[in-house]
């Protein structure tokens, strides 16, 4: 007995009326990048190991998918090094690509490589997936889409502020109700500075990244654990559990900051961000929430985080701004910014509050009964006519038995069905049957399109 086939674990196959929901999706989130001015590019699903690896810091490199060479990949490898069981030096061995981790790292690689095509400021976006060597979980998957946008060439914080924007329309749009936070990671550069562990700056951010998921005793025990002092640990207490307004956050933030020329840089740049939104009249709550850290280590500024406030879940949509990512494939003084949304987890944040549009994921709208050759040769003529005029139809291939024909409908949830035999071909007509209302009318193909067209 053959065996019951399967699919890797953190991957999922879609429907027909998942594809509808997920194309709604892909379409909401394409229309809004186009209002800003953003245009389209691909990149391939596997990069040179090189180009990712180093570039998500040492937590990010474990989780990258590596694509092991093709042909004789023991060639140049020792009996020792084989013996030697040691699976990262085998790896890098055996594997000169992988599976893109994100989609910013291989925009970085597309600038550089097509520098001299580009013009700066660049604002492209991107819709497709990436990979994670990841635990699978809810919410969490090895295979999931990123729709990115992203604007390289600019200094500019109004470019801060039109993401924000965008991403307020787009889940306004949605009709999910979310919390954008903000953080800079000059204000948490600050923060290491004036407790005493500057050069810790990766260690406190990725253990303080984890608050919401791992609670404040956890991110203290790691903190410790990465040799980060029993009073400095002490030090940063109140400040990534401050309260109160943006503004008041914002003030507190001069004032415990006020030795740090970086961390200071951080909160006027904030600052600039929160209060030319406040004049933007943005449909979502912002919040200032210095626990924001954005585990990536090419984040140099603003970094943002969305939660959505009705459904449990990890962040929907996450970015921030770079100032030397493209530095290190050569290309200098290039600062970039962006976002990413998570289709997957919009997905089921969609899915859980009932929020599709039902237009979104209807598919045919009308079905041709099939009685036979003759009727369905008519039958094409108006199928034919109605197509031209944008009307989603088919006709059931066989001449099969009416009620079979019917439940196909009934199962995929088709509006109408027209049904012709010798008495409508006689007149030229079809019957047209709503199947939420049993309503019947003969119709001329013109008063058909009318009907569906209403």
């Amino acid at each position: 007995m053959a065996a019951k086939p399967g699919i890797p674990k953190g991957t999922r196959d879609f429907s027909p009326v998942e594809m509808a929901k997920r194309n709604y999706i892909f379409n909401t989130i394409r229309d809004v990048y186009h209002l800003y001015g953003f245009q389209q590019i691909e990149t391939p699903s596997m990069e040179m190991l090189s180009t990712l690896m180093g570039k998500y810091g040492e937590e990010g490199d474990k989780l990258l998918f590596k694509i092991q060479n093709s042909g004789d990949y023991f060639s140049g490898i020792t009996d020792e090094e084989l013996l030697s069981r040691n699976a990262a030096k085998l790896a890098s061995k055996f594997c000169e690509k992988g599976l893109r981790y994100d989609l910013t790292v291989p925009f970085a690689r597309y600038v550089v490589m097509h520098r001299d095509e580009i013009t700066f400021p660049f604002k492209r976006y991107q819709i497709q997936p990436v990979w994670r060597a990841d635990r699978p979980q809810k919410g969490r998957y090895r295979e999931f889409y990123q729709c990115d946008a992203d604007v390289v060439g600019s200094d500019s914080l109004l470019n801060e502020v039109e993401l924000m924007q965008i991403v307020d329309t787009v889940f306004t749009r949605f009709g999910i109700r979310v919390c954008i936070k903000i953080n800079n990671r000059k204000i948490l550069t600050g923060i290491a500075e004036i407790i005493g562990e500057a050069d810790k700056i990766v260690d406190i951010t990725v253990a303080i990244d984890k608050l919401d998921k791992i609670g404040l005793e956890n991110v203290n025990k790691e903190l410790a654990e990465k040799g980060i002092s029993d009073e400095a640990i002490a030090k940063l207490q109140p400040i990534i559990l401050l309260s109160g307004t943006n503004a008041e956050k914002l003030a507190t933030l001069k004032s415990v900051l006020s030795g740090s020329e970086t961390g200071l840089k951080g909160v006027e740049e904030s600052e600039f961000i929160l209060n030319t939104l406040q004049t933007m009249g943005l449909k979502n709550e912002i919040e200032l929430d210095l626990t924001l850290a954005r585990g990536l280590n090419y984040y140099t500024g603003a970094i943002f985080e969305v939660k959505a406030l009705d459904v449990q879940i990890g962040s929907i949509t996450g970015g921030g701004r770079y100032d030397n990512l493209t530095g290190v494939f050569g290309m200098a003084g290039v600062s970039g910014v962006g976002i990413s949304f998570g289709a997957d987890r919009i997905f089921d944040v969609l899915n859980q509050l009932e929020l599709y549009p039902k237009e979104a994921v209807n598919g045919t709208q009308l079905l041709f009964i099939n009685f036979g050759e003759k009727e369905a040769a008519f039958s094409m003529g108006i199928l034919a006519k109605a197509r031209a005029a944008g009307i989603r139809a088919e006709i059931f291939p066989d001449a099969a038995k009416m009620k079979k024909q019917m439940s196909y409908a009934n199962v995929k949830n088709i509006p109408f069905v027209a049904i012709v035999g010798e008495n409508e071909m006689n007149e030229g007509k079809a019957m047209l049957k709503n199947m939420e209302s049993g309503e019947q009318q003969m119709v001329t193909a013109e008063e058909l399109i009318g009907v569906l067209t209403k």
